[in-house]
């Protein structure tokens, strides 16, 4: 991937947040730049198709319990913290 400079005008609190980030996670700030940009740009993505046609469905096997839900939360924010070695990111 090439990467190409530009310049971003940022809020002295959030690059005091990227700066302890990049310290706790062991990165470059411009790591923690980069992959928030990133983020932001698949978050605003629009696909020229849709995921489903109005006649199709998505059959996830069932009613969700609470305790699916539980679970699925907290084997979500386990995954994570291992990845971080302990940190939240």
């Amino acid at each position: 991937m090439a990467l190409k400079r530009t310049n971003v005008y940022a809020d002295d609190s959030d690059l005091a947040l990227i700066k302890e980030a990049a310290a706790r996670l062991g990165v470059s700030e411009a790591e923690i730049i980069r992959e928030g940009l990133h983020r932001i740009a698949l978050a605003h993505r629009v696909w020229e198709e849709p995921f489903l046609s109005d006649e199709e469905t998505f059959d996830l096997g069932g009613p969700v319990t609470r305790d699916d839900v539980r679970t699925a939360v907290t084997e979500g924010y386990e995954a994570r913290e291992r990845r971080n070695g302990g940190h939240a990111a």
